[in-house]
């Protein structure tokens, strides 16, 4: 049996207004998601347990099948792991976003925390001057992808709050500066930021170009080293994973997993969804499971742009799975799981923690087929298919429990 997990990052959202109060699941035209609820089993699954933040560290731990409560030790943890940035003991480690703020000094706004989705070669000439300006023997800087990169404090500490770039979207960043008992050091190194960004000629040439600058480091998701157990010793199956994004390539590489390379994955609505789609079944052919991420839904809801979003799930829904449904036949018996890792609703530009939508396809031997209408939020929420501890669908769908 050889096993497909397709994760729509932020797919579910809420009824809006210019959709005609339907959500962007409902607007878009998705036949083969359609099918799949209709053929398959289909519900709604708690991916983020009770007291955690809804953030894709947790969601996606949950859907790997480890528990966040034994493994969380914080997201930029999972980041470095996908970078190859081994921690010590006594590092502690930070997403560092580069992003944009609207208005000076207190009074600053966050306008973009993805600074215009900055591209690689551009960004990591940015960081690699933060490094020699700022970092040195307490800190250091580390290329990411596109806005997203990473700090490393050596000897630091991680118990002061910090907040997620993308929850303060046209809001002052002030009241969100990073407080509490080692929180100075890193007001201070995001004030520094500034003064040498605004000189920065990566900045001025973007500026130039009628583009958005990065005007300032934010500092956020900090935590020690995590160890997962792995994925292979657990379940008895050679596993990949395909994503653009750190957070899932550090969960699959802790894991063990193997880091599946398509070229022109970007992480935004310009992704290779074919490339991913085509990859996964090539790869199928030596392994057993396939993690496949999508995170131009999630970042489309993060910038408030519903019309972006539906278009990515109609992607999703021809470009990627359209050519796994039709290469699959040839890798042999095979499931299909589709899931999110937690809603993002395009309205409040963040995430939340409900239940998501859930289908596995085919409907296992013995178990009827939901029959459900379409691939929505609200035909999940008729199911009386739940999965209330949303780290245990892992085992469920490779079982054929459900």
């Amino acid at each position: 049996m050889k096993y497909v997990i397709l994760q729509c990052d932020g797919m579910p959202d809420r009824p809006i207004k210019e959709l005609g109060d339907r959500t962007p699941l409902q607007a878009a035209r998705t036949p083969l998601l359609d099918r799949i609820a209709r053929e398959g089993r289909f519900g709604l699954c708690r991916v983020i347990p009770e007291g955690f933040p809804p953030g894709s560290d947790i969601g996606n731990l949950s859907i790997f099948g480890y528990e966040p409560a034994r493994y969380f030790t914080g997201r930029s943890p999972l980041e470095a792991a996908a970078m190859g940035v081994s921690l010590g003991p006594e590092d502690v480690a930070f997403r560092c976003n580069l992003v944009t703020l609207r208005e000076e000094g207190p009074d600053s706004v966050m306008e973009d925390f993805a600074c215009g989705h900055i591209p690689n070669e551009e960004s990591h000439e940015i960081i690699r001057r933060l490094d020699e300006a700022l970092g040195g023997g307490e800190f250091s800087f580390h290329p990411g992808v596109s806005y997203r990169h990473l700090l490393v404090w050596h000897g630091g500490v991680e118990k002061m709050t910090t907040t997620p770039p993308h929850d303060i979207s046209d809001r002052p960043v002030t009241p969100h500066l990073p407080a509490g008992d080692g929180a100075e050091p890193l007001r201070e190194l995001m004030a520094r930021s500034r003064e040498i960004l605004a000189a920065d000629p990566v900045n001025r040439a973007r500026a130039a170009r009628g583009e958005r600058s990065a005007s300032s480091i934010w500092l956020w998701g900090q935590g020690r080293a995590t160890v997962l157990e792995p994925f292979e010793k657990l379940r008895g199956l050679r596993g990949g994973a395909i994503s653009a994004v750190d957070i899932i390539r550090g969960i699959a590489r802790l894991a063990g997993m193997e880091i599946i390379h398509v070229p022109g994955i970007t992480g935004w609505t310009d992704t290779n969804y074919e490339g991913k789609a085509s990859h996964a079944i090539d790869a199928l052919r030596q392994l057993d499971l396939v993690f496949i991420h999508i995170e131009a839904t999630d970042e489309s809801a993060h910038q408030g742009d519903f019309k972006s979003k539906v278009q990515a799930i109609e992607d999703i829904d021809s470009r990627v799975l359209r050519p796994l449904l039709d290469g699959l036949p040839g890798v042999g018996d095979h499931r299909l799981l589709v899931i999110s890792d937690h809603p993002t609703p395009c309205a409040i530009k963040t995430h939340t923690p409900e239940p998501v939508p859930f289908a596995v396809w085919p409907a296992p031997p013995g178990r009827p087929p939901s029959g459900a209408r379409a691939f929505t939020e609200a035909e999940a929420a008729k199911s009386d298919l739940t999965v209330d501890r949303g780290w245990t669908i892992m085992e469920r769908f490779l079982s054929g429990d459900i």
